[in-house]
C-alpha cells in the first residue's frame, strides 16, 4: 500500500507539471499510451527479476546447489513447485555437478564447448545477466548467480518464451502506434515490438543496422546517449526515450511517433515519463531487501487459516498437488461439525471459536507425519492422507469420530460435548481435487441424512 501510494503520489506530480506544457485532450491521450508501457517494463522485466532474486537468497536452494550429491527429485519438486506458484519457468545450473536442471523435468549435462553462456557468464561481473537462448524455441532468460559464503555455486534463473513478448508488445502497437526496442550489453537486439527485428535463429539484429540508426548524425552517435532524439523512421519523425535497465546492463530505447507542431509538447512528455520510470525503478529496488525479510511470513499468512492456524484452502490444494506428483495414493475426509449452528446461537460466536480451535488441535495430534488436515470453511475440515487405501482411511475416519465424541470442549464458563459426521473418498490415479471432494461430500450428505456422528465412504468412479 505504501509503494502504491508513493506511486500514485509520483504520477500525479509529475502530470501536474506536465498539464501546464500539453493542452488538457493531448496530454490525456498520451498519458493513456505511456502508461501500459510502465506496467509492461514492470510486470515483463522486473517482476521476474526480483520474483527470482527473493529465491535465488533462499536457505532451501542453497543448501541444494551446495551439496555434490544432488537430490534430483528433490531439486525437480522444488522447481515445479515454483513453476506452479509463480506461473514461470525456472532452473537451476550447479556448479558442482555441471548439470542444469528445468521445472519441465528435463535436465542438460554443463559441458564445455557446447553449452556456451554457462562458462561465458560465469566470468562475468555481474551477478544478475539478461539473454536470449535455446535457439530451435527462443526464450529470454535470466541468469541470477547464487553464493554460498562468496563461494560461487551455480546460476538459478528464469525463462521465458520469445512469443509471449512478441504478442504483448504487438498489442501494444496496436493500440499505441509506439515501438519498444531493448538492446543489450553487445548493442544487439533481445526485445522489440517489430518481429522482425527479434533474433532469428543465432542471428541478432543490431542496433548499428537499423536504417533510422544509421541516419544519426556522427555528433549525436559519439555522445553515446540517444535520448531526445528525433529520428525518422518510414518517413515519419520519432523521438527516442532512453532508459537504462541496469539490472541486466540493458537500454530501452521507447520511439514515440511525433507530427512537427508537436515535437517540443512531446519531448517535454517524454522527459516527464523517463522520470516517472526512473522514480518506479528506485522504488521497486528500494523495497525489493523489505520484501525479501517479509516473504516467508507473508507467504505463510496467506497459507494459514486465522482461527485455528490449519492450512486454508489454497494450501491445501497445493498438498494435494505435491501428493499427485510424487503419484501417491491418497485418501480424503471431510468432517462436518454437528448442529454447529446451534453452539454459536446458544453459546456466542465466541465459545464457537474456542470449541473450532479444539477440534483443530484434536484432528492436528491424530495424524501422521505427511498426513494433512486444513479448515475448509465455516464448520467444515479436511483431511489428506497420503499412501493410504481406502479401508485405511475409513479406519481412520472412525478413530477421529470416536475421539471427537469422548473430548469435552470447554468454552471457559461450560464444557460441551460435540460430535461430527464425516464423508470418506479416496483415489489412485490423478484426478481433480473437486471430484474427489465431489464424493466425499456425498458421502458427508448421506452421513447427515442417516443420523450424523457416523461416518460414511463413497469411492471414485474408475476413470
Amino acid at each position: 500500500m505504501i509503494l502504491f501510494a508513493v506511486v500514485v503520489v509520483s504520477i500525479v506530480t509529475l502530470v501536474h507539471f506536465t498539464a501546464s506544457k500539453i493542452v488538457a485532450e493531448q496530454s490525456r491521450a498520451q498519458q493513456q499510451s505511456i502508461s501500459p508501457a510502465i506496467s509492461l517494463i514492470v510486470d515483463q522485466l522486473l517482476k521476474p527479476l526480483h520474483v527470482s532474486q527473493t529465491l535465488a537468497e533462499a536457505k532451501e536452494l542453497k543448501d541444494l546447489m551446495k551439496n555434490p550429491e544432488v537430490d534430483e527429485k528433490t531439486v525437480f519438486e522444488m522447481l515445479r513447485r515454483l513453476e506452479l506458484e509463480f506461473d514461470m519457468e525456472f532452473f537451476i545450473a550447479s556448479d558442482l555437478t555441471r548439470m542444469q536442471y528445468n521445472s519441465n523435468g528435463t535436465k542438460l549435462a554443463l559441458v564445455e564447448g557446447k553449452v556456451d553462456w554457462y562458462f561465458r557468464y560465469k566470468e562475468w561481473q555481474q551477478d544478475a545477466i539478461a539473454d536470449i537462448g535455446q535457439w530451435e524455441d527462443p526464450n529470454f532468460y535470466i541468469d541470477l548467480k547464487v553464493y554460498d559464503d562468496k563461494k560461487f555455486v551455480g546460476f538459478f534463473g528464469i525463462s521465458k518464451s520469445l512469443d509471449s513478448f512478441v504478442d504483448i508488445f504487438a498489442q501494444y502497437k496496436a493500440l499505441h502506434g509506439y515501438d519498444f526496442i531493448f538492446v543489450d550489453q553487445d548493442d544487439n537486439i533481445a526485445l522489440s515490438s517489430d518481429p522482425e527485428l527479434i533474433v532469428n535463429k543465432t542471428v541478432f539484429t543490431t542496433l548499428q543496422s537499423l536504417e533510422w540508426y544509421e541516419g544519426l548524425s556522427s555528433e549525436r552517435i559519439a555522445k553515446g546517449s540517444l535520448n531526445n532524439a528525433l529520428v525518422s523512421i518510414n518517413g515519419k519523425d520519432a523521438l527516442i526515450a532512453e532508459v537504462k535497465v541496469d539490472p541486466f546492463g540493458w537500454t530501452m530505447y521507447l520511439l514515440t511517433p511525433l507530427q512537427a507542431r508537436q515535437t517540443e509538447i512531446s519531448r517535454s512528455f517524454i522527459v516527464s515519463v523517463v522520470t516517472l520510470l526512473v522514480i518506479i525503478f528506485a522504488l521497486f529496488f528500494l523495497i525489493y531487501h523489505l520484501l525479501y525479510h517479509f516473504k516467508k511470513d507473508m507467504q505463510k499468512n496467506f497459507q494459514t487459516d486465522p482461527l485455528t492456524r490449519l492450512p486454508n484452502r489454497n494450501k491445501v490444494e497445493l498438498r494435494y498437488a505435491e501428493m499427485l506428483d510424487k503419484k501417491q495414493s491418497v485418501g480424503l475426509i471431510l468432517i462436518d461439525i454437528d448442529h454447529f449452528k446451534t453452539v454459536n446461537d446458544t453459546h456466542g460466536h465466541n465459545a464457537g471459536d474456542q470449541v473450532l480451535r479444539q477440534i483443530a488441535k484434536l484432528l492436528q495430534n491424530q495424524l501422521r507425519d505427511g498426513d494433512v488436515v486444513g479448515r475448509w470453511g465455516g464448520e467444515e475440515f479436511v483431511l489428506l492422507l497420503p499412501d493410504t487405501t481406502a479401508d485405511q482411511a475409513f479406519e481412520v475416519a472412525q478413530k477421529l469420530r470416536e475421539n471427537l465424541a469422548k473430548m469435552t470442549a470447554s468454552t471457559g464458563s461450560i464444557s460441551l460435548q460435540v460430535t461430527a459426521s464425516f464423508g470418506v473418498s479416496h483415489t489412485d490415479t490423478e484426478r481433480a481435487l473437486t471430484d474427489l471432494l465431489g464424493y466425499a461430500d456425498d458421502a458427508l450428505y448421506q452421513a447427515k441424512r442417516d443420523g450424523r456422528n457416523m461416518v460414511k465412504m463413497q469411492l471414485a468412479k474408475a476413470a
